[in-house]
């Protein structure tokens, strides 16, 4: 029983990393009707830069503050430079730009730093919590506490501010929205520059688990495009809720059923992708939208 909810909390840690970098998928989705998939190397490209910082000699919560606010601005200016000039084409066209982002960023992120894995420093302490006699690690109690606060922000942001309700109205009426005097292009970048930073905050939380390098992220933007695909889409609360159950589900299929392991936890995401498109492509918040003919 005590391993049991050791590995939920542990699948919980998972989960809410996957929760974080989904509901930045979803944001630009939201957005532009597209999938970022250079959403994994942004937040890459961030924990290095909270990295470096941290070894010119800034403490962890002050190197995790700044990067936040980097990422947050690399996000609006990729989106004025590079997703401006192309807004407005078919979506393969948008699609083609990510995934060149996908590669420069990755590509740049090697340059810069090299392919050496690195060690990154936890902002946890290391000595394990003790509750009703189950030790567990503090570093994943940390990261379901960072991921929630995170997530209850942006949701408070979205629903209580009046450029929160914007950049709703932007992604889901632009017309309707620049007749109201919104300056759409501007909510987009906005949009960006939000999930960059949401993005930034995953690959901090996760890099002192995986390490650095790279190629860190490529595994865990499947996860959370699996968990955004799961929750819906187009939902924000799917893509929280997506990433946990998602983050428990694999663990605990990890630790318990021998022919999965550790080897096969990402084949297991990926048939949970192909199983809830075949059965409910809309996911578990997702709506239907019916069209008559």
């Amino acid at each position: 029983m005590h391993d049991l909810a050791q590995q939920i909390v542990s699948g919980l840690a998972q989960g809410s990393i996957f929760a974080s970098l989904a509901l930045a998928l979803v944001l630009i989705y939201r957005a532009m009707g597209i999938i970022n998939f250079a959403q994994g190397e942004l937040a890459m490209f961030t924990t290095y830069i909270a990295w470096q910082l941290t070894q010119m000699g800034l403490p962890i919560w002050l190197a995790f503050a700044a990067t936040v606010v980097v990422a947050f601005a690399g996000g609006v200016a990729l989106e004025r430079i590079v997703i401006r000039p192309v807004e407005r084409a078919n979506q393969l066209t948008v699609v083609i730009v990510t995934l060149g982002l996908f590669i420069s960023i990755n590509g740049l992120a090697g340059w810069f730093w090299g392919y050496i894995v690195k060690a990154f420093p936890t902002p946890f302490p290391t000595t394990p919590l003790q509750l009703g006699g189950v030790a567990f690690s503090a570093q994943d109690v940390g990261v379901i506490v960072v991921s929630v606060i995170t997530l209850g922000l942006i949701s408070l942001f979205f629903q209580k501010t009046k450029l929160g309700l914007a950049m709703r109205a932007a992604a889901l009426y632009p017309e309707q929205s620049r007749v109201l005097g919104i300056r759409v292009g501007w909510m987009l970048a906005l949009g960006w520059g939000l999930a960059s930073a949401v993005g930034a905050i995953s690959g901090i939380m996760i890099a002192p688990v995986v390490f650095l390098d790279p190629n860190m992220m490529q595994s865990v933007l499947v996860y959370a495009f699996a968990a955004a695909v799961l929750g819906g889409i187009e939902s924000p609360v799917g893509a929280v809720v997506g990433g946990l159950v998602l983050g428990v589900v694999i663990n605990l299929l990890g630790t318990y059923v021998e022919a999965i392991g550790n080897e096969l936890r990402l084949a297991a995401a990926l048939a949970i992708i192909v199983v809830v498109l075949l059965v409910r492509p809309a996911g578990l918040f997702g709506h239907v939208t019916v069209q008559r003919v």
